[in-house]
């Protein structure tokens, strides 16, 4: 069997598509469990199928404000005169049976009264004193919930494995649930590297920058309802790199650095690396993101993110949430891809699969355009957060004109729940 790390074409470099084969290959969701209160459930994943414990709904209520009677009670053509025996309101039921030639005045959500099978709504009817005329062309349950109509009970309701987004906390609400199992998180430890790099409490001096890197990646872990562990920054000193891994490893599920991964002579994390741990890859044929590192420490999932800002976000988009997301115990769904025009020329080199930051927009004849958002390099982070897709460029790509139609990934942080 191949081993989708090492492909037989090119073992130096990845594609996209064969780096996450490899990684999905990998990983496996996190055991254990823990029950938790229903509010603080979104996001979570859920580690138990949901049955239905009642009929939903409970009983037969109106649709609509408007008069409960029993069809029977209806001419066949014309209007019928139809006295009006009570009241129904949600939450305070007609308690009365209905006799012949009686109506009940009904509203939104109140039970039906017993004997009824239709309720005409208030638009449709003309009030008299005591009495209502409705239509004959009013028809049996009509404007009638019918219990059990949404569900029934013991319906299956939410599959094990299903990541929950406010409808389904909603859903399980209205079933009475106060507390359900979940999957614990994933943890994961990240660190930054860098002797460059100063927290944003200090002045930086020249030649120092601000470590944003952990900030993004911060949101990002958070974004996706990750335990995130921010091990702070860390120097180019093999010894404080082997040290931060190691540490990283004994406390998480997954560990992930930011720097240090390329081939320059301060670039120390992935030397150490091999040291303690074991590497799988660490190019992908991708732009930006080429030098990532992919591999395993102890128990812990190891991935080495480059230095750049818009590489981390990228990479992590990209290659890191779905081996999360995986972790998680969730799907990991198909990409949602759209076709829209480029409203300016797109340069590119041929060889590697390119993502360039960009804005997706629809016109009011509903056409889908898409602006690139300028400088492409990968320090440039503020495009990226002016950006709310990527245009994907295929590896053989050499860019697009003004007028093409270019394939555009829509960038959902915060994430939407799947």
């Amino acid at each position: 069997m191949t081993d989708p790390c090492h492909p037989q074409s090119d073992p130096k470099v990845l594609s996209l598509k064969q780096a996450l084969d490899c990684i999905l290959a990998h990983v496996a969701p996190v055991t254990g469990d823990e029950q938790i209160l229903l509010k603080d459930c979104p996001g979570r994943v859920l580690h138990q199928n949901i049955y239905s414990p009642v009929d939903i709904p409970q009983d037969s209520q109106s649709s609509m404000d408007g008069y409960a009677f029993n069809s029977a009670d209806l001419k066949t053509d014309g209007v019928s005169r139809l006295t009006i025996a009570g009241v129904s309101w949600a939450g305070r039921p007609y308690t009365g049976t209905l006799k012949t030639g009686e109506c009940v005045r009904i509203f939104t959500g109140a039970l039906i009264p017993d004997k009824a099978d239709s309720v005409a709504i208030q638009e449709n009817v003309l009030t008299r004193a005591k009495a209502v005329e409705i239509p004959s062309r009013t028809r049996v349950l009509d404007n009638i919930r019918l219990r059990g109509d949404e569900l029934r009970q013991g319906a299956l309701v939410l599959n094990k494995g299903k990541r929950l987004g406010p409808a389904d906390i909603g859903v399980l609400a209205s079933l009475g649930i106060a507390d359900i199992k979940v999957r614990r998180k994933p943890r994961v430890a990240f660190f930054s590297t860098g002797d460059e790099l100063v927290p944003l409490d200090r002045q930086i001096q020249a030649g120092q920058i601000y470590d944003s890197n952990r900030y993004t990646l911060y949101g990002l872990l958070d974004a996706i309802g990750i335990e995130a562990l921010d091990l702070g920054t860390v120097g180019d000193q093999d010894n404080a790199i082997a040290e931060a891994l190691l540490e990283a490893s004994r406390i998480s599920d997954v560990v992930i650095t930011s720097g240090g991964v390329s081939v320059g002579e301060a670039d120390r994390v992935k030397p150490v690396l091999e040291s303690i741990g074991q590497i799988e890859f660490w190019k992908i044929a991708m732009k930006p993101g080429k030098p990532l590192a992919f591999g395993q420490i102890d128990n812990a999932v190891f991935f080495g993110l480059p230095g750049n800002p818009v590489s981390v976000f990228v990479t992590f988009y990209q290659v890191v949430r779905p081996a999360l997301l995986r972790m998680m115990g969730t799907t990991v769904g198909k990409k949602i891809l759209l076709q829209a025009r480029c409203v300016s020329a797109i340069t590119k080199v041929p060889g590697r699969q390119e993502f360039q930051r960009a804005t997706l927009e629809w016109t009011e004849h509903g056409e889908a355009t898409v602006l690139p958002a300028g400088k492409q390099q990968s320090h440039n982070l503020s495009t990226m957060a002016a950006s709310n897709c990527f245009i994907v460029l295929p590896a053989d790509s050499d860019g697009a004109k003004a007028g093409d139609t270019v394939e555009v990934e829509p960038i959902d942080v915060p994430f939407h729940f799947n």
